[in-house]
């Protein structure tokens, strides 16, 4: 792996994990000012995608770095662009449109897929 991939997924990873961490401990009350979309899924469904948001940031570094199975990195940086493009979704058929946030995320991670396939 090079350099950018590990700039760019690392970033990626941080951001995923905070964002997966916090919906998993935190409230809908504590959630909603963040985000606003929170009261239109089950809570054990936003107990579920903070999951896999914590597991996708694994899957961005823990296997690069120990040299196992260093496809699951695309993997799970493609898993954060089907994510992302889900996220888009919610909030254009909700009252919150506020998507730049997620088209950047989805760049961001269709970018690092392009950096893990580089040999």
């Amino acid at each position: 792996m090079n350099i950018a991939y590990w700039i760019v997924a690392g970033l990626l990873a941080l951001f995923y994990f905070y964002a997966g961490t916090l919906k998993v401990i935190r409230s809908r009350d504590q959630l909603r000012p963040m985000m606003a979309w929170v009261d239109r899924i089950p809570l054990p469904a936003l107990r579920a995608l903070g999951a896999v948001e914590i597991l996708g940031a694994a899957g961005l570094v823990l296997p690069p770095l120990t040299g196992t199975a260093p496809w699951l990195a695309s993997a799970a940086a493609l898993g954060f662009v089907l994510l992302q493009t889900g996220a888009i979704a919610v909030h254009l058929t909700g009252e919150d449109r506020r998507i730049t946030l997620n088209v950047a995320l989805t760049a961001t991670a269709a970018v690092t897929v392009w950096l893990a396939t580089r040999p």
